[in-house]
């Protein structure tokens, strides 16, 4: 049976098949990418023989990259995790930035194994969960970077910034990030998707609605306005002490949001330039969309930045990652792993900030501006 044919079959006004039943219909993904992409017969014929085919240039570098994600946050999870002095609010929301950006390479991975010519044989079920996860894990790196800046917000203009609601807000913010990105990731599935609705269905992802691509844009472009405006306020705030250090400190904070924004913006405005055009114009009008695949994969780019910004800014951070190389080459030289264990002798300006300031009754901001 044809494509045309099997599209009789599965919107037939006839049919009693629900929405959810053609979750199972293996030739809905082949049908809907011809529609969508515009492709012609001899294009399915070339795709689908490319099947036991290897990966192209583009998917080899993706999945360097994404292994190098994947180890590099991998680091520094096992640096906060060993070392009890980032048992602290900011190092745990490092480390959920740094777990998110490691299921962010690792969704990449996965889906570029599974693309291609393979595309066309998945259900449409496994289809949107290799979309929807790449979708939360990349969600809940961007929202760990908005958790991020409330909480530094948050730690520079309240009292008692350490005390007995540090935890409590701490996993809020956590929670809150998780449950927003699996939500948001998992919308499609549950069903606003285009099936049924061909008219709707995205060129980049064929069996997601343009609307909800355009809800996801829209929600990412907030969530860029808030960091700015949140740490633009932070800036100001520090910029308004009066404390002898504030302007080395002032400018040194500045630099930190500076490379924080300017690497996010950088890595994320082509992808949103790209569903934005999804949204609004047909591929036939905007051929770039068939390119989508190398935005995507460069903003990937920001999980792998995203430890060097928060992270390496830490002297302790570079220390402990030291420590943890120099155990792993001890461990397998076979030589004692004492030294290993040996704990950090001095603190980094953050942690001696944290430490300062657990019990203080005045805002942070009077004494200790340092940003990581």
């Amino acid at each position: 049976m044809n494509l045309c044919q099997n599209a009789a079959v599965l919107f037939s006004p006839t049919t009693m098949r629900s929405k959810y039943s053609l979750y199972y219909n293996r030739s809905l993904v082949q049908y809907y990418y011809v529609y969508a992409k515009n492709m012609t017969s001899q294009e399915v014929a070339e795709r689908t023989a490319q099947k036991n085919t290897g990966l192209n240039t583009l998917n080899i570098v993706i999945v360097i990259l994404c292994t190098i994600i994947i180890l590099e946050n991998l680091l520094v999870l096992i640096a906060v995790f060993r070392n009890k002095k980032f048992h602290s609010a900011m190092f745990f929301f490092i480390g959920n930035l740094a777990f998110s950006d490691l299921l962010a390479g690792s969704a990449f991975i996965a889906n570029i194994f599974l693309s291609g010519a393979k595309t066309f044989y998945l259900f449409p079920v496994q289809w949107f969960i290799r979309e929807g996860t790449a979708f939360i894990a990349l969600a809940a790196s961007v929202f760990s970077l908005l958790a991020i800046a409330i909480e530094r917000y948050i730690a520079i203009t309240k009292v008692k910034v350490y005390g007995s609601t540090k935890t409590c807000r701490m996993f809020l913010l956590i929670g809150a990030c998780w449950v927003t990105s699996i939500l948001l990731g998992g919308l499609p599935i549950l069903g606003w998707n285009c099936i049924d609705n061909l008219p709707d269905c995205s060129a980049v992802l064929p069996l997601y609605s343009k609307k909800y691509i355009l809800c996801v844009v829209t929600i990412f472009s907030i969530i860029l306005l808030s960091i700015v405006i949140l740490y633009v306020r932070i800036y100001l705030i520090v910029r308004s002490s009066h404390q002898e250090a504030t302007n080395s400190q002032a400018y040194s904070l500045l630099k930190t949001v500076t490379i924080v924004l300017g690497v996010f913006i950088m890595c994320w405005l082509p992808a949103f330039t790209i569903l934005l055009l999804d949204s609004s114009c047909r591929i036939q009008l905007c051929p770039i969309l068939n390119k989508a695949e190398m935005f995507f994969g460069f903003a990937t780019l920001n999980s792998a930045l995203n430890p060097i910004i928060y992270t390496l800014r830490s002297k302790d951070m570079r220390k402990e990652f030291l420590r943890v190389l120099c155990c792993w080459g001890v461990l397998q030289s076979g030589r004692p792993s004492d030294r290993c264990l040996v704990p950090l002798k001095s603190s980094s300006s953050l942690e001696q900030c944290t430490n300062k300031h657990e019990h203080q009754t005045t805002p942070i901001m009077q004494d200790c501006t340092t940003c990581v």
